[in-house]
This record gives structure tokens, C-alpha cells and sequence, in this order.
């Protein structure tokens, strides 16, 4: 009689951890909703003094989070995602501080974007000739 119990319960494990994976969302079909209504948005930013981002060291970075709500390490998060979405997605047409006065004093900065916006793989690169211009083109997205 033990033998018989032991051998239902052995099958009776066999058969939960074979049988178990294929229950739930397991067997949804390929065509299945997503599980989520927003396409990812999730950012790396870095700033760092150089002319290029192969030969600048960062000197600071910071991660946004802009879909389904702003989140991230940025300090600004929900207006950095606010100005992100009014360029749609586009870092060249940030609108910036139009009225801002910088020097002429050249000490360039470069910014870089890695991440997902909207869905879509984002690599992003740019030189300022300093602190002043790089705040005035982009706003708060990169004021951190």
C-alpha cells in the first residue's frame, strides 16, 4: 500500500511540474494582448565635458521613466517628460530657453541618450559649446 501511495504521489508531482507551466498565461495565443496599454519609455541620460562622448568621461547620469507615469533618478522628471513628449521624442527640437544669455566662452559639454522612447530604440549624441547653451536648447531635460 505504500508503494502505491508513494508512486500516485511522485506521478501526481511529475504531472503538476510538466503540466503547470502550460496553464495561465502560458498558453495565451502569439496574437495576445499586451500587457500593458503604453509602449516603454525608459531613458539614460549623461552629461559630461568634452567634445565628443567617445572621449568624455560623464560626469553625471540620470534615468527617465516617461510612460505609463514620469519616474526615474531625474530631478524634474515630469517636466522633462512633459518637454519630451511636446518635441515627440525629438532632442534637436526641444524648445529650451529662448531668451537665455550665455557666454561666448567655449568649454563644451556633451549630452547622450541610450534607451527606449515610445517602443523605439533611442541613441542620441550632442555637443554644446557650454553649460549655458546646453541649458538653454534643452530645457530640463538635461538640467540635472
Amino acid at each position: 500500500m505504500r508503494t502505491t501511495a508513494r508512486w500516485a504521489a511522485a506521478l501526481g508531482l511529475t504531472a503538476a511540474a510538466v503540466c503547470g507551466p502550460l496553464t495561465g498565461a502560458a498558453v495565451a495565443a502569439p496574437d495576445a494582448a499586451p500587457s500593458s496599454l503604453y509602449a516603454p519609455s525608459a531613458l539614460v541620460l549623461t552629461t559630461g565635458h568634452g567634445s565628443d562622448a567617445a572621449t568624455a568621461t560623464p560626469e553625471r547620469a540620470v534615468t527617465l521613466v516617461c510612460a505609463p507615469g514620469a519616474s526615474g533618478t531625474h530631478p524634474a522628471a515630469a517636466q522633462a517628460c512633459a518637454e519630451l513628449r511636446g518635441a515627440a521624442g525629438d532632442f534637436d527640437a526641444l524648445k529650451g530657453h529662448a531668451d537665455a544669455f550665455c557666454t561666448k566662452i567655449y568649454d563644451p559639454v556633451v549630452v547622450t541618450v541610450q534607451g527606449v522612447w515610445q517602443g523605439k530604440r533611442v541613441s542620441y549624441e550632442r555637443t554644446f559649446g557650454n553649460n549655458c547653451v546646453k541649458d538653454a536648447a534643452t530645457g530640463s531635460v538635461f538640467a540635472f
